[in-house]
């Protein structure tokens, strides 16, 4: 029977993998996001209008980086398109200059740019429908979000009236380890995007080349899609200081590539392995097979689903292959909790019995924080 289950889930996350995926991005957004507005809610602001406050701002903030980036970038692209013949011209003069580039020379000349712009224009009208596609999704998971935050409680509740009474501290652990995990995902994301724009914005002004800030938010905003996301910025770059000459162009091509690779192969694993707590290896693996899976989506959603997963495994008290180490005192003070949990929910509501076992979650990682840090002040507060 229980394979026969087995069998049907996967089955159904396949067919469904729209509706999951749309879920997932909903529930990431909401993990995000409950904190801040839980902490409005402490200082007394009602929950709608801090839920209007929050995604108010994040929709001034989306428009902010659009304004000032997608202008300057369309101009460019468009004064890129009409001088695109004269600097091929005067790249192959460049190149011409020298007998070890002569061949580059010829490669160059080689490139018919109608037929090029012609291609490229196809594959936008082309991407159209699936950038729409993805576009509605997005829309769809942000509005899931918005009702999963208007209403968390009910939300909640519905979870705690499914799952079997013996299970309600661990779903609780577990919900609130996701928020940490989202969270924790959410600042790295942060960090990296805004490590690569400050850099980006650094290396163009110190080369002299123009419309260096909507290029270091370009740059920033594609940092979010892993593995591909730092090498949208250097086509435009790169073109963007072509007219400084050419050494500016490789300086500007090269310190960028190695940037990319110094993210991809130090910054990123260090980064998302200490916030999420995986090994650098689970983090490559993780974001490997993401891509391979579903795309760019599933690299962006690779680290924390692996996280999460992890985490559960971890809380469901699931013996992994090789592991034999087991934290008795942990366990006990779990099944301490755990009937806790038993007497003060006795006669309780699904919600009512959520909001306890919340709670009960909530005072024991702040027990685990006050414990941590006596041990980090070698044993005082």
């Amino acid at each position: 029977m229980l394979i026969l289950a087995t069998i049907l889930v996967i089955w159904l996350a396949i067919r469904l993998w729209m509706v999951v995926l749309i879920l997932v991005i909903a529930l990431i957004i909401a993990g995000t996001f409950n904190p801040v507005i839980a902490s409005m809610e402490k200082r007394g602001i009602k929950r709608h209008f801090a839920l209007t406050m929050v995604f108010g701002g994040v929709v001034l903030v989306a428009a902010a980086l659009i304004f000032f980036t997608l202008p300057p970038l369309i101009d460019q692209v468009t004064q890129m398109v009409q001088s695109a013949p004269a600097a091929q011209t005067r790249l192959i003069g460049l190149l011409n200059e020298r007998a070890a580039t002569v061949p580059l020379a010829h490669a160059v000349q080689s490139v018919d740019l109608e037929r090029t712009f012609a291609t490229a224009e196809r594959s936008l009208v082309g991407s159209a429908k699936q950038a729409l596609l993805v576009f509605g999704s997005g829309v769809t998971a942000l509005v899931l979000s918005i009702y999963l935050l208007a209403d968390g409680k009910r939300a909640q509740g519905v979870l705690y009236a499914i799952v079997p009474r013996d299970y309600h501290m661990r779903l609780a652990r577990i919900l609130q380890n996701l928020e940490t995990i989202v969270g924790g995902y959410m600042r790295g994301q942060i960090v990296t995007s805004a490590a690569f724009g400050l850099f980006t914005f650094a290396l163009l002004v110190a080369c002299g080349v123009p419309n260096a800030l909507p290029l270091a938010i370009f740059a920033a905003v594609a940092d979010v899609i892993p593995f591909i996301g730092g090498f949208l910025i250097i086509p435009a770059a790169v073109l963007s200081a072509l007219p400084r000459g050419l050494a500016v162009a490789i300086i500007v091509l090269v310190a960028l590539t190695l940037y990319i690779e110094f993210e991809s192969r130090v910054l990123v694993p260090r980064i998302y392995g200490h916030v999420l707590r995986l090994s650098s290896s689970v983090v490559i693996l993780a974001l490997v097979a993401g891509g391979t899976l579903m795309g760019v989506m599933g690299a962006m959603l690779a680290l924390p689903i692996a996280a999460g997963l992890q985490m559960i495994l971890l809380e469901l008290r699931v013996d992994m292959p090789g592991d034999d180490h087991v934290d008795r005192q942990e366990l006990a003070r779990h099944a301490k909790t755990e009937a806790t949990y038993e007497q003060m929910s006795a006669g309780a509501t699904a919600p009512d019995a959520g909001e306890i076992a919340r709670n009960l979650a909530h005072d024991l990682r702040d027990a685990d924080l006050v414990t941590a840090a006596k041990a980090s002040n070698g044993g005082s507060v």
